[in-house]
């Protein structure tokens, strides 16, 4: 087998995790942006299924060794609580040290949103589990950057194409994903997993952004 031919059973078998868990979702949902969307991907769930979480983690590090490079970065950073589980494993598999960013600064102590050591200098990959607009990973990015960490990259799952690949952009830092939801539209709408309603669901809310 290729390296084609396993990267299209990689896709593929993400997809079937995605329904064998019940991470995709359709309906009405309130996005964590505010908008409304006919979809979900509820990522947060695999954790909960041990076979799927394994072959998850593994996509995550075919990400980090052939997109950006073991030796291209020193700490991995996440978004919390979402990136969190997926970032501590992956930083356990390749011995890279893992810090976080707190939404809020706690008010006692060193009063400082990144727990975890940081010095100046220090090369940090973000990982989070999908991304929508981005004004997460920007977030975590200006902070990890206030602390004068270097910050070029991050690796998410999922892209939902909803703004968030440029938004990381214009501020330097290149998103690296196992697969665009259009991508995974394709794949379900291909194995007859999904129908057509969904199918142009998913295709449509990503044109609106």
């Amino acid at each position: 087998m290729d390296s084609k031919q396993m990267a299209v059973r990689d896709e593929v078998e993400f997809c079937r995790i995605l329904i064998k868990t019940n991470a995709l979702k359709f309906g009405v949902f309130k996005l964590t942006s505010g908008k409304l969307s006919p979809y979900y991907v509820d990522l947060r769930s695999i954790p909960s299924y041990p076979e799927a979480f394994k072959k998850i983690m593994g996509f995550y590090g075919v990400l980090v060794k052939e997109e950006v490079g073991l030796d291209n970065f020193d700490r991995i950073s996440c978004v919390p609580t979402s990136g969190l589980l997926f970032a501590a494993v992956l930083a356990f598999q390749h011995s890279k040290p893992i810090l976080y960013v707190r939404r809020e600064a706690k008010t006692h102590g060193r009063e400082r949103r990144i727990e975890g050591v940081l010095t100046p200098g220090d090369r940090v990959i973000l990982v989070d589990d999908l991304i929508t607009t981005g004004k997460s990973l920007v977030d975590v990015t200006q902070v990890v950057r206030g602390e004068g960490g270097i910050v070029t990259d991050a690796i998410v799952l999922l892209d939902r194409e909803e703004g968030g690949r440029g938004n990381l952009e214009r501020i330097g830092v290149k998103l690296h994903s196992f697969m665009r939801i259009s991508e995974v539209a394709n794949r379900l709408f291909n194995l007859g997993v999904i129908d057509e309603s969904k199918y142009r669901d998913i295709i449509e809310q990503c044109i609106r952004g």
